[in-house]
């Protein structure tokens, strides 16, 4: 896929807003490349330094300009961005897209990355009429498996050491929501 892609600013439940990366959201880059676990997952840089977080930032830019996804930073309803959700587009030629999705510590257990996930899978769905939408979590990570099942997500499987992981290939469960499911 060649084309460009413009992420939109989107309104999540709770006073949630999704909206493009900007360069003043180097402190979340900051705070999530202290997570022991963002950065094994993401390309967050681990240890941050500005350089560092400027090319993440950056990154997210081109994900949209070279057509692959739509990168969003979850921002809280007081203007604090606390996390990001992705909607990859790179097997849409097969009918699906996948997600992804992070929030820093400080903002776990609020309901931000359910609301967003859910918004943004309402979009995928409903605006860009994808017929499939996807998402892997690593079967010990409760709090995912909950905002998967939060946002009207299924899990299919258990698709055993599919994915590496930092050192180690992990096993991950397979969750799914199709374009007409409520």
């Amino acid at each position: 896929m060649n084309r460009s892609l413009e992420v939109p600013e989107l309104a999540a439940p709770g006073g949630i807003t999704l909206r493009p990366w900007r360069l003043s959201d180097l402190g979340l880059v900051r705070e999530a490349s202290e997570d022991a676990y963002i950065p094994l997952i993401t390309t967050v840089p681990c240890p941050f330094t500005e350089p560092a977080g400027v090319a993440f930032v950056e990154r997210q830019w081109r994900r949209a300009t070279s057509g692959t996804g739509y990168p969003f930073v979850i921002v809280e309803c007081g203007g604090r961005p606390v996390g990001n959700v992705g909607l990859w587009v790179k097997d849409l030629s097969q009918g699906r897209a996948s997600l992804g999705y992070w929030v820093v510590e400080s903002a776990r257990g609020q309901g931000a990355a359910a609301a967003a996930l859910a918004s943004v899978a309402k979009w995928a769905l409903l605006e860009l009429r994808i017929p499939r939408l996807e998402l892997y979590v690593e079967p010990w990570n409760s709090a995912s498996v909950r905002t998967a099942e939060r946002s009207g997500f299924q899990r299919e499987g258990l698709l055993r050491r599919w994915q590496q992981v930092g050192a180690e290939r992990r096993d991950m469960f397979m969750y799914a929501r199709r374009n007409g499911e409520p």
